[in-house]
């Protein structure tokens, strides 16, 4: 019996969204320890636990075939990041569910990377994987990552809005916004 996972790597127009490498693990730590990166998250951190996170990362891709891929931009090669989907943890309010994810160095925003990434992520998660739901969330106040998941086409659910378990009550990071794009809605929008 065959247990070979099939490994989904997108490619856009000017990214690539692939495997982790060995490689990657500097500027992604450099990424994760970017104040301004992180200020919607759990903060900076360190060397330690963003190699860590970037290993389970590359594992839940190894025996899925997909998750949050490294983003690498292919006019010159340079990891700039993470975008894809992911299971989040069973005690958050929305799960079970598939979430679509991103995170850039500074030096990509503004340039329609995340968009352009996080799109074809949306592909592979309703055409390839059939899933009839996507969603995103984050913070109340993290309007950069709302705007993006407007101009996906993923619209705003209040009622499934909640306070992130992670986190203390009171936190100003606690209330969370989530948004939903459906397949039937993905089929009408532009990608």
């Amino acid at each position: 019996m065959d247990t070979t996972i099939e490994l989904i790597e997108p490619r856009t127009p000017r990214l690539q969204l692939r495997q982790w490498r060995d490689e990657d693990l500097p500027a992604f730590a450099a990424l994760n320890a970017d104040a301004q990166v992180m200020e919607y998250l759990v903060g900076p951190l360190s060397q330690a636990r963003s190699d860590a996170l970037a290993q389970r990362i590359r594992e839940l891709i190894a025996q899925r075939g997909w998750g949050f891929w490294a983003v690498e931009r292919l006019a010159d090669g340079r990891f700039l990041g993470f975008v894809g989907l992911h299971t989040p943890s069973p005690e958050l309010p929305c799960a079970p569910c598939v979430e679509i994810g991103w995170r850039l160095v500074r030096d990509a925003w503004g340039q329609g990377l995340a968009t352009e990434a996080a799109r074809a992520a949306l592909q592979v998660g309703f055409e390839r994987l059939q899933l009839q739901e996507i969603v995103a969330f984050t913070a109340v106040d993290n309007l950069r990552s709302q705007a993006v998941m407007r101009r996906l086409g993923m619209e705003h659910v209040p009622a499934r809005d909640f306070e992130h378990p992670a986190l203390p009550a009171g936190h100003r990071l606690r209330p969370h916004r989530l948004f939903c794009l459906t397949s039937g809605q993905h089929r009408c929008s532009p990608v």
